[in-house]
């Protein structure tokens, strides 16, 4: 069965919102076996939103749309419904009840302009709901079955789990779809497509896709089947073929953030780490502490974004920054080292750079020191992030984390990226 949503609002394609209510309806049909093909937004337009609709039902089997059912003007949603359809609207006395009673529980006068929302397409069916005044609209006529929600996620929610997905469940049969997501990092997107490429290619179900961010590239496995086991074993070859490809690379087959896992392996092995930010802000150790039992392994972070506090704090030393600079291997080297003595911990680490746009202290935008130290381990990565400062310093946190990761689990340090 194939599926396309449409999200109805103007303030989508103006940016003010994320279309969040499309990534919870995909996850939930993907998981009940019903392919999204497409994504589609529209503002608020009586004649676009006809036409989307129209579009929509010419290449898939469910449309589902959110938003545009409120009383307002701008709410035009079952308008362009109707339009598609090419039949009017009608009112439904029930409908009027229920949102006078509404009102009537809450001690509130219901404004005359409700009672818009009493208006259905003749033939479609409504969905009364528990949150909000909005109800739903069914069309299970000729041509594609489309289904029209509120845009509030609560009341989208309700609606989609206490009607549509038990609908579609019984229409789809027995299939389901299964993910697994394997994460990566040190190791470049194109690196990855190049190590996999005849999986990609081959690979029917489950399906092989990527997604890379700064500094980290998902491999998604996606399988159709009857159930939940039977895709799980579908997967599970391709997956370790993938994991083995990849090498150490790989710090997650089950989705775990970066930080997740290395707050797994210091949790394993009883280790303490401790940090030193001038380049990301304190921005790591908020990643770090982000993981529920975080305290059991971190003790503490120090942001010396000044090289007077890099002194002062750290004993990073007056003559390296004068003959080194303060990015440079060897300062990265010294917040670690000062990081660790003044948190006592296990292993710790020490981040210097220029996030950018402008270059400092002689080092292009984008350069990345990391320093990283433990009993008997003193090592340094430098490198060159690409992008603006928010993506300069996401690839300095992923590439120090990564350093803890492959200390806890006895791997090379990399000098680079």
């Amino acid at each position: 069965m194939r599926a396309e949503i449409i999200g109805v609002g103007t303030e989508l394609l103006l940016g003010q919102i994320a279309n969040e209510n499309a990534r919870w309806m995909s996850e939930e049909l993907a998981a009940i076996g019903v392919d999204v093909l497409h994504h589609t937004v529209v503002g608020d337009n009586e004649e676009r939103i006809a036409s989307a609709f129209t579009l929509a039902r010419s290449r898939v089997d469910v449309v589902l749309s959110t938003g545009g059912l409120g009383p307002t003007q701008d709410d035009i949603t079952r308008d362009g419904l109707a339009r598609a359809l090419g039949i009017a609207q009608e009112r439904h006395p029930e409908i009027e009840e229920f949102l006078r009673e509404k009102f009537a529980n809450l001690g509130r006068l219901m404004p005359e302009s409700n009672l818009v929302q009493a208006m259905v397409p003749v033939g479609c069916r409504f969905i009364l709901p528990d949150r909000g005044t909005a109800p739903g609209l069914v069309w299970d006529g000729e041509g594609a079955r489309m289904y029209c929600v509120a845009g509030v996620p609560a009341e989208m929610r309700e609606m989609m789990t206490g009607t549509i997905l038990p609908d579609l469940r019984s229409l789809s049969g027995d299939v389901v779809i299964a993910s697994q997501v394997i994460r990566s990092t040190g190791i470049a997107e194109a690196r990855v497509g190049e190590l996999l490429q005849d999986l990609f290619e081959s690979s029917e179900n489950p399906t092989v896709a990527y997604l890379a961010s700064s500094g980290e590239v998902k491999v998604r496995l996606t399988a159709k089947a009857a159930d939940t086991e039977a895709a799980a074993a579908l997967i599970a070859p391709v997956a370790a073929l993938v994991v083995a490809r990849l090498g150490d690379a790989v710090f997650s087959v089950e989705n775990e953030s970066l930080e997740e896992a290395v707050g797994r392996l210091l949790r394993s092995r009883g280790w303490s780490l401790s940090m030193a930010e001038s380049l990301t802000g304190g921005t790591l150790a908020g990643r770090v502490t982000s993981v529920p039992g975080a305290s059991e392994y971190f003790v503490g972070a120090a942001v010396t974004y000044t090289i007077e506090e890099k002194v002062r704090v750290l004993s990073v030393s007056e003559e390296t920054l004068a003959t080194q600079g303060v990015v440079s291997a060897e300062v990265a080297h010294e917040m670690a080292q000062g990081a660790r003595a003044l948190f006592g911990s296990d292993l710790a680490l020490g981040l210097t750079g220029v996030a950018g746009p402008d270059a400092h202290g002689g080092q292009p935008p984008g350069q990345v020191w990391i320093g990283f130290e433990a009993d008997g381990v003193s090592h340094q990565r430098g490198f060159r992030a690409p992008g603006d400062r928010a993506q300069v310093r996401a690839f300095a946190q992923q590439a120090a984390l990564d350093l803890v990761r492959r200390h806890c689990e006895g791997l090379a340090l990399p000098a680079t990226w």
